[in-house]
């Protein structure tokens, strides 16, 4: 049983990997190389200083998790080093996958130098996936409620009104979380950790800043995506709020071939090539270029540790 669980999610990766890109494959078979760098070209200097900037706006709210994160438990720490652990924490674990546990690993190796316990950083990793959990629900519904035509993308056969009602429940539920702050709920007790409702300061600017990543993460896409068959920003939102969803559950480094099979099954209406194109410019803000500098963080945080080791040699 251990040796299957230890299996488990790898398989599962590999298997949602391997069935993207197969019906990627069957969809996309006409499409040469040249029609897609023609569609990368074709986007304007507009499109990438504003994709640019989306991905400097998204990775600013994600230093904000931690930030509130670390009010809740009560400490202090410098705003360079959250925004820089956050950072690398994030670039590592949006492009190795199985985010909980990758983020876990650097966050350990950072704050627990701040003096946090071990037990304090699984509070804090629980508070920042709470908080990621809390922006996507709440988005969800209210493109649900402002666009629930969208659900005919992928699930025409339901109808509108089953799109209007959930997004009404997931904002009720958000809504639900808000009253047990203000009220005082009772802590939720676990095997490893105590988790308490935040002060209702720190919630509601949880519901400010909780949605700020991911609506910063969909615009890089939104802003490369041609005028020619765009659907708008909610559509475009709800879209990416979805693949990412499936990203994260199938744990495909990456979202490999699952965040392409998405987009293109959501977009019929724009050509594929384009589609294809926006989406390789968001790997190339969001994930690429953020993975290769969280690397070198990771090295240089690494050798600085290894150099104020105490010396155990003879004078």
């Amino acid at each position: 049983m251990k040796r299957l669980k230890k299996f488990f999610w790898p398989l599962v990766s590999t298997a949602a990997i391997i069935l993207s890109i197969y019906i990627l494959y069957k969809d996309l078979r006409g499409l040469s190389l040249a029609e897609f760098m023609a569609s990368v070209h074709a986007i304007p200097v507009s499109g990438w200083i504003l994709a640019s900037v989306a991905t400097l706006v998204a990775y600013a709210a994600l230093a904000a998790y931690d930030h509130l994160a670390l009010e809740h438990l009560g400490h202090r720490i410098s705003l360079w080093f959250i925004t820089i652990t956050s950072f690398t924490t994030y670039a590592l674990s949006h492009t190795i996958g199985a985010s909980v546990f990758s983020g876990a690993l650097v966050r350990y190796r950072a704050y627990t130098s701040k003096g946090l316990t071990g037990s304090e950083v699984g509070v804090l990793v629980a508070f920042c996936s709470f908080t990621f959990a809390l922006g996507t629900f709440m988005l969800f519904g209210l493109v649900l409620v402002l666009e629930p035509a969208i659900i005919e993308r992928f699930a025409a056969f339901l109808p509108i009104e089953a799109a209007l009602s959930t997004g009404w429940l997931i904002l009720a539920l958000v809504a639900l979380y808000v009253v047990g702050s203000l009220v005082g709920f009772r802590p939720v007790h676990t095997r490893w950790l105590r988790l308490e409702y935040p002060k209702p300061s720190l919630v509601f600017r949880q519901l400010f800043i909780a949605p700020i990543e991911l609506i910063g993460a969909a615009a890089i896409i939104y802003f490369v995506l041609p005028a020619e068959g765009n659907p708008g920003f909610f559509v475009v939102l709800g879209i990416f709020l979805a693949s990412f969803s499936v990203a994260l559950l199938s744990h495909a480094p990456g979202g490999i071939g699952v965040l392409e099979l998405v987009f293109i099954a959501g977009l019929p209406d724009m050509d594929p090539a384009t589609v294809l194109a926006a989406l390789a410019v968001f790997r190339l803000f969001y994930l690429i270029i953020p993975f290769i500098m969280a690397l070198v963080v990771v090295l240089i945080f690494e050798r600085q540790r290894f150099l104020a080791r105490p010396s155990n040699g003879d004078d």
